[in-house]
């Protein structure tokens, strides 16, 4: 028989939103240098000190999922696989009971390199699902978004998340102009044939300081008529919270049917419908991407606190949530952390 727990408090903001998804962060540090994330040569990592250890963060996501009413974690970094415990997280997160009474759901954001040899035991520990970055299919453009020439490795961890199961089996392909448009159309038709979901993503200014260009974003539209002009498109029913806008694709002479979804962060956000909380890998609560405030966990966690003064801290900082991010207006501020310091 099924035990349903209710939890005891909820991430509610003063906007009628509740968060029942948690972005978890598990590293800043990452294995590439990909142009609209981080500088050539890097960042200064986070001391191992301030980074929260596994213990800490199954206990943190244990009151996010039995306190808070969370029911879907994805694991974050940087990269997570770099994580040397993933696995011991994973299947603490794995061991919670939602309010609903079933384990949360937990997926995992990475670029792939090194996941075919550790996709079995993390999908053991629990892991239900991977998104998986890649931009481009040409190796010398792949080489220059990244930085490094590691994309048969990404192939490779692609091809091991659908053969152990952790389906469906997400793509994000983030689009620059100049760069590689060229890959908009074949990114499509290699998922479409086998199965994947192709997410596009609109570039944000969370990368290098001062280093977005609002032109260089190759936004939705764009995307969608050059999806267009090969691809019979029909949109889908209502996303809810899901952050992509999905497109049917109809059957065609190379491909099989399925979707291609297009996240459009910067020209149609999709704020109003976010139920997202961010907790970063030193144990800061983000309630949004772009804050330019954090509420610290860490802290209090190491100095005693208990379970609900954790959550009392979480809930009081969720109800100052912004009603949306300012791209594009006057006044908007980049965020001090990048997208790797933060987790996606």
């Amino acid at each position: 028989m099924t035990t349903v727990v209710t939890p005891l408090k909820r991430l509610a903001d003063a906007h009628g939103r509740v968060a029942r998804d948690l972005r978890m962060s598990l590293t800043d540090r990452c294995n590439l240098r990909c142009t609209y994330c981080m500088p050539a040569d890097g960042l200064a990592w986070l001391p191992t000190p301030e980074v929260l250890t596994d213990e800490e963060i199954v206990r943190l996501v244990g009151v996010a999922v039995e306190l808070l009413g969370v029911r879907k974690i994805r694991f974050t970094g940087g990269e997570p696989l770099l994580r040397r415990g993933l696995a011991g997280i994973i299947a603490g997160a794995a061991a919670l009971r939602t309010d609903e009474g079933v384990p949360p759901e937990l997926s995992l954001t990475t670029n792939g390199i090194g996941l075919d040899h550790r996709v079995s035991e993390l999908a053991a520990a629990g892991l239900t699902r991977v998104n998986i970055s890649l931009d481009s299919l040409d190796r010398q453009r792949y080489a220059t978004l990244a930085r490094r020439d590691r994309l048969d490795e990404v192939l490779d961890g692609l091809a091991a998340a659908d053969a152990a199961g952790l389906r469906p089996v997400k793509v994000n392909a983030v689009i620059m102009r100049g760069v590689n448009e060229a890959d908009v159309v074949p990114l499509a038709e290699f998922c479409l044939q086998r199965g994947y979901r192709l997410r596009f993503i609109e570039q944000m200014p969370i990368g290098p300081q001062h280093g977005w260009d609002r032109a260089s974003m190759v936004p939705a539209d764009e995307i969608l008529e050059l999806l267009g002009g090969h691809f019979a498109l029909s949109p889908t029913a209502g996303r809810g919270s899901a952050p992509a806008e999905e497109w049917l694709v109809a059957e065609g002479d190379c491909h099989p049917s399925g979707t291609v979804g297009v996240i459009a962060s910067v020209t149609a956000p999709f704020c109003a419908a976010c139920d997202r909380t961010r907790l970063t890998a030193d144990g800061q609560v983000r309630t949004c991407l772009f804050s330019l405030t954090e509420t610290d966990l860490r802290t209090p966690l190491r100095a005693g606190a208990t379970d609900e003064e954790l959550a009392d801290l979480w809930t009081g900082a969720h109800e100052s949530k912004w009603a949306g991010h300012s791209i594009g207006r006057a006044g908007f501020r980049q965020p001090d952390r990048t997208m790797s310091a933060i987790g996606g």
